[in-house]
C-alpha cells in the first residue's frame, strides 16, 4: 500500500488549516476521474491515507483537490472581496505502489504553495 499524506497550513493567520475538505481521484486514459477517497484534514491540518496501488497504476495520474474556498469562507471573519480561488488541485504520479507521498500545502485566500516531500 502507498501512503499519501498532506499538511495544510493557513498563510493568512500562520496556523494549521484544520477541517479542509480533500479528495483524491485517479485520472483514467480518457481523462475520466475515479474518486479514491473524500476526507478532511484533522484539527492540526494533517491527513494520511493508505492507497491500494498495483504496478499497473505506475503510469497513472492522480489529482489531490483541496476545498480552500469553503475553508476560508468559514474561517475568516471577513472573506476578501473577489476571492477567486475555490479549490487547489495537485496533479501527480505515484510510481511506487509501496511508496510514501507527502504533499504539503500552504494556502491563502488567493494563492498557495505546494511541494512534494519524503
Amino acid at each position: 500500500m502507498a501512503i499519501l499524506s498532506t499538511h495544510t497550513l493557513n498563510a493568512a493567520d500562520g496556523g494549521h488549516a484544520g477541517n479542509v475538505g480533500v479528495t483524491l481521484s485517479r485520472i483514467g486514459p480518457g481523462s475520466e476521474r475515479t474518486l479514491l477517497f473524500s476526507s478532511q484534514t484533522d484539527a492540526g491540518g494533517r491527513l494520511s491515507e493508505s492507497i491500494a496501488l498495483t504496478a499497473s497504476d505506475s503510469p497513472a495520474q492522480f489529482e489531490l483537490a483541496f476545498q480552500t474556498g469553503l475553508y476560508f469562507a468559514s474561517n475568516l471573519t471577513a472573506a476578501p472581496s473577489g476571492m477567486a480561488q475555490q479549490e487547489v488541485v495537485l496533479r501527480f504520479a505515484m510510481p511506487d505502489p509501496e511508496g510514501a507521498y507527502h504533499l504539503p500545502l500552504i494556502m491563502s485566500p488567493n494563492g498557495c504553495s505546494a511541494w512534494w516531500s519524503r
